[in-house]
C-alpha cells in the first residue's frame, strides 16, 4: 500500500468529511486519491479560502481538513487566529514540509524553518510524520482535533515518500 493511500485511509477512518486543498507537488498523490474517496474534496486557490470554507463546514457539524504546503501557513495565520481559533472550531492542517536540509529551492527554506514556530505561537499542537511508522500518529491526532474541537496539525516530511 502506498504512503498516499495510507494517509487517505487515515483521513477516512478518522471521520474527516471535507478536505480543502491547495496544489502541492508532494501532495498530488493524496489529492488524486481524494477524488475517488468518500471524503468531499474542495480544491481552493488560497489557504485562507480553505480556512473560511472549513470554518463554515465545522459550524455545520462537519470535520474539515486543510491540505497544503507549509509555505501556505503564512498565508492563513490571521484567519486561523481570528476565525478558527477564536471560535474554537475544529480544523486539521495537514502540510507537506518543504525547506529542510535536502531542499533545493532556496525560497522554500525560510518558511520551512519558521512553520513549526508559527504553529507554536498560535498554540496549535503538531506532529511530524517522517516515516511510515509515524502514520499511526496521524489518525489519532485527527481524532483528537475533532473530539476536542480544536486545531491540530501534522507535517509530512519529504522522506516519507520513497
Amino acid at each position: 500500500m502506498t504512503i498516499d493511500r495510507q494517509i487517505v485511509d487515515s483521513i477516512e477512518r478518522a471521520g474527516v468529511d471535507l478536505v480543502c486543498s491547495v496544489p502541492c507537488n508532494m501532495l498530488d498523490g493524496i489529492m488524486a486519491l481524494l477524488g475517488s474517496s468518500r471524503v468531499r474534496h474542495v480544491p481552493v486557490t488560497r489557504e485562507e479560502e480553505g480556512v473560511g470554507i472549513a470554518a463554515g463546514a465545522a459550524l455545520a457539524g462537519r470535520k474539515p481538513l486543510l491540505l497544503m504546503q507549509n509555505s501556505g501557513l503564512g498565508n492563513c495565520v490571521n484567519a486561523l487566529a481570528s476565525l478558527t481559533g477564536l471560535y474554537e472550531l475544529p480544523l486539521f492542517l495537514l502540510m507537506s514540509h518543504r525547506g529542510g536540509q535536502r531542499e533545493f529551492i532556496s525560497a522554500q527554506k525560510p518558511m520551512g524553518q519558521a512553520a513549526p514556530r508559527v504553529l507554536d505561537a498560535l498554540g496549535i499542537p503538531y506532529d511530524v510524520i517522517a516515516a511510515p511508522a509515524d502514520l499511526g500518529h496521524l489518525e489519532s491526532a485527527l481524532r483528537c482535533a475533532y473530539a476536542e474541537s480544536r486545531m491540530r496539525a501534522a507535517f509530512l516530511q519529504p522522506e516519507l515518500w520513497p
